[in-house]
């Protein structure tokens, strides 16, 4: 059985030196994806709200507040910079077959702890690598779904252990932070069912904030349930039954995609795919008849109406979360990227009429292939005239079976940072982050400023 010192020795053991070269570059990658998104996210109204809510409380602190004026302590930074990064949902994913984080969740409250201890470029990947594999191995091993909890009840752990790592806390001080963290601060599915709202997008940045808080006060001296996970009660009897985790030195960082598209995870093959067929046979949407998607358990659950009605679009957290809009939208734009989910173009006739007309059922061969590894979809776009064209995807480009490297990566971050960095400015991000080692979390942190 897992314990609560299990994973504060992992934290305390696993240090740069024993990340294998692979992990360093795919964990570097994984820090331009989640600051590439966030400098694109910086415009829009709940990172804002954040914002105003961080700057009301605090006038100044050690950490950066990424991409405004002004600084706060390394907890509102947290809840801050990772606002950022999740918001546009366009961050990565990790594909368990129960449970799908965010681990780039762990991202801005591990860089905040860095930056408030001075911390080296080698930490950094340390405890990224550390919050990246705690948070792939309880999704994979403890999922919380089906429970009614919220899959950032998993990042307040994780980012708790990265953040300790970072924060240079002993053995006892990380199973202290770890243990107020998974104790206090677990998420209701609640979040992500029903009409969803905005707060979707900035659940996981509470977690991040209050992961880094739970660390700071183990780091003054308190103490929490030390048996968090096997005690009387604990997590495992309350929340996620027995489970055991594989720990190993980051190499869960493989197994983590790359969005191509700004769309819920599950949504990708199917998003990748009807672009696909549209181009191939220069679909005209006014002659389209009915579209049918064939998809695994995770998606119809999730995006596909079944926790709650993803007919009824009106705004961003709703269309993001809905694969009829999603598959409207794609088929119509040829694309879904920003520019989809602008309120005028969520509420444009044409894609309205066309998303009433998306069937999304589950194909049961299809559930076994996602829990083997897959992502696939079967998508049917019947015309006016009876005629069906279809696609078939297995995975779409950037899933695990076919990664997204350096060059797509830049590519992404260049398309969605356009508007707010010159080419200079957004080169030298890229090379700060490509020889982060040789640097210290304040050379990045100044670049976001």
């Amino acid at each position: 059985m897992t314990t609560t010192e299990t994973l504060a020795e992992f934290v305390q053991r696993t240090g740069y030196g024993d990340l294998s070269d692979d992990v360093r570059d795919a964990l570097k990658r994984r820090l331009l994806d989640s600051i590439g998104i966030a400098i694109a996210a910086q415009e829009a109204e709940p990172p804002r709200i954040v914002h105003r809510t961080v700057t009301d409380l605090e006038d100044n602190g050690p950490c950066t507040l990424w991409l405004r004026d002004g600084s706060a302590s390394p907890v509102q930074a947290a809840m801050h910079n990772t606002a950022l990064v999740r918001y546009l949902d366009y961050m990565d994913s990790f594909l368990a077959p129960d449970e799908t984080p965010h681990p780039s969740d762990n991202v801005g409250a591990v860089v905040a702890a860095g930056e408030y201890a001075d911390a080296t470029g080698e930490d950094l990947l340390a405890g990224l690598a550390i919050a990246y594999e705690i948070q792939a191995e309880l999704a994979w091993n403890a999922p919380v779904r089906e429970k009614g909890f919220d899959h950032v009840t998993h990042t307040v752990i994780s980012t708790a252990a990265g953040a300790s790592k970072l924060l240079g806390l002993d053995r006892d001080e990380t199973r202290n932070a770890i243990a107020i963290a998974g104790t206090a601060h677990n998420a209701l599915r609640v979040t992500r069912t029903g009409r969803i709202n905005e707060w979707k997008g900035i659940a996981s940045a509470n977690a991040a904030r209050n992961a880094v808080y739970a660390a700071m006060l183990a780091k003054n001296g308190m103490a929490g349930p030390r048996n968090l996970f096997e005690g009387r009660k604990g997590w495992q009897a309350v929340i996620s039954g027995p489970f055991e985790v594989d720990l190993t030195p980051g190499e869960r960082v493989h197994d983590v995609m790359t969005k191509r598209y700004v769309a819920e995870t599950y949504a990708q093959s199917a998003v990748e795919g009807i672009i696909e067929v549209a181009e191939r046979e220069g679909i005209d949407p006014e002659n389209v008849a009915g579209i049918k998607l064939e998809t695994f358990g995770g998606a119809k659950l999730i995006i596909g109406g079944g926790e709650g009605n993803r007919y009824e679009v009106e705004n961003r957290a709703q269309a993001d979360h809905s694969l009829p809009y999603m598959l409207a939208a794609a088929l119509i734009d040829r694309d879904l990227s920003l520019a989809q989910y602008e309120p005028e173009r969520i509420r444009r006739d044409d894609v309205q009429d066309l998303l009433r007309i998306v069937d999304v059922s589950e194909d049961s061969d299809l559930t076994e292939r996602f829990e083997a590894g897959e992502m696939p979809a079967v998508i049917d776009v019947t015309m006016d005239d009876g005629t069906t064209y279809r696609v078939e995807k297995d995975a779409f480009r950037g899933h695990p079976t076919d990664p997204i490297g350096w060059e797509g990566l830049e590519e992404k971050v260049e398309t969605i940072t356009g508007e707010h960095l010159a080419d200079t400015e957004r080169d030298e991000l890229i090379e700060t982050i490509r020889t982060i080692e040789d640097r210290d979390v304040a050379d990045l942190a100044s670049l976001l400023s």
